[in-house]
């Protein structure tokens, strides 16, 4: 947990994440990334210079055959910390697979879910909201937006939504994939199975291979595409011309 710990205190202070008397949300899916960000985050509320509150949160999409055992397992865990669990009940598995038959489904499950979470967060009083979106999310964001839609684009480590007035955290954006899932299992955490039926069937999924795929032939390959996210003073793209040329006459 230390490597995980100093990742995440660094994303913190280099991106100014956490100010005094924060009470932050933690977006709590039950997988591991959420779980590590949340023990983390629950950590470092316990010697930050800047004294602020987590509280978890999870958006129950409705599905029927969610495991009770691991659910339980979920919730007591929270109870062990001092900070309960917070659960938004929703029929986003109706809205999403039923109604629309899975079309969009996984765009438009982000956004509802994001929208769940923000309310949840102004009505318990929480000014933050975490999400556990880390390394290897960064980047197959900027190649699914690189690849499906033209443009050069990732998410940000924080953002404001305007709409609800609720700033979203990242604090898992200096740790990879690899990382965070070798300490979840360490610590057995209550990782909850995740029952939608898109999981590991979506373009973000397309996106993963292709990086481990471009990995295998070039180790350094994904040290080097985050990098070069990082560091934007290192970028040299053209600029769209102003106006048409008049030719020679």
């Amino acid at each position: 947990m230390k490597k995980i710990l100093g990742a995440v205190r660094k994303a913190v202070q280099d991106f100014d994440m956490i100010q005094e008397g924060d009470r932050i949300a933690v977006g709590v899916s039950g997988g591991k990334d959420s779980l590590i960000l949340y023990e983390s985050l629950w950590r470092l509320s316990q010697f930050f210079p800047r004294r602020f509150e987590v509280v978890p949160i999870h958006v129950d999409m409705g599905f029927a055959d969610v495991d009770a055992a691991q659910r339980a397992a979920l919730v007591a865990y929270f109870e062990a910390k001092g900070t309960p669990l917070v659960v938004v009940e929703t029929q986003l598995a109706e809205i999403l697979f039923d109604s629309r038959g899975g079309k969009n489904a996984c765009s438009l499950c982000s956004k509802m879910r994001r929208g769940a979470l923000c309310n949840k967060c102004n009505e318990i009083g929480c000014n933050k909201l975490a999400l556990g979106h880390h390394a290897d999310d960064v980047l197959e964001t900027m190649l699914l937006s690189f690849i499906y839609e033209g443009r050069l684009s990732t998410f940000e480590p924080v953002s404001l939504m305007d709409r609800t007035g609720i700033t979203v955290i990242r604090p898992l954006v200096y740790l990879y994939e690899g990382d965070i899932r070798g300490a979840a299992s360490r610590y057995s955490l209550p990782v909850l199975h995740n029952p939608c039926p898109a999981d590991h069937h979506t373009c973000r999924e397309q996106m993963k291979e292709l990086v481990q795929s471009i990995q295998r032939s070039v180790p350094i390959a994904k040290d080097r595409m985050v990098a070069a996210i990082e560091h934007p003073e290192r970028y040299h793209l053209w600029k769209k011309p102003q106006g048409t040329p008049t030719e020679d006459k």
